[in-house]
């Protein structure tokens, strides 16, 4: 559906419904359901509550994106010629004092979550498609439970590459 991608911890997927007929969005419904309330993010990142849990959304494209937890943040590939300027690009960004971090709340987990489309359902991960497309794409999230800072940034424009950052620090 195009994002935002959304992070939700695994014990709260079965709560987290996308997209559905009955949604604003991409249903004929006028009821807001979750793709809705993801697609309201206007901000680089952002908590939204799933149940009694969080989720944490990726701003508001599904550009490729990866967890990489040995600097527990969440690259989003808005425009390189190659993983490996992607990732040096990352790495000036971490390293740099002068980054300007934009502050996206605080994110609490209890623990390993998926990296997914908002529009899919948590219970329709891992089910195929119907029209035989293959499964809802899905990456594990090795987080630790506990209370997270979120911050953002995005560097696009007159600059090669584009990259977009979201990191977790302890709150």
């Amino acid at each position: 559906m195009g994002g935002p991608l959304i992070v939700v911890p695994v014990s709260a997927l079965g709560n987290w419904n996308g997209c559905t007929l009955q949604g604003m969005i991409a249903g004929e419904g006028l009821i807001v359901d979750d793709y809705d309330r993801a697609c309201e993010l206007v901000e680089l990142a952002g908590v939204i509550d799933i149940g009694d849990q969080q989720g944490l959304l990726l701003g508001d494209i599904s550009s490729p994106s990866c967890y990489l937890a040995e600097h527990k943040v969440f690259v989003r590939w808005d425009g390189a010629d190659s993983a490996e300027q992607l990732f040096e690009a990352t790495e000036r960004l971490l390293a740099d004092e002068n980054t300007a971090w934009d502050d996206c709340g605080v994110w609490e987990t209890d623990g390993p979550a998926v990296l997914m489309d908002s529009a899919e359902a948590g219970s329709d991960l891992g089910v195929p498609y119907p029209d035989g497309r293959g499964i809802p794409e899905q990456a594990p999230v090795d987080v630790e439970a506990g209370r997270w800072r979120v911050s953002a940034v995005q560097i696009a424009g007159d600059v090669d590459p584009w990259v977009g950052v979201v990191r977790l620090l302890p709150a």
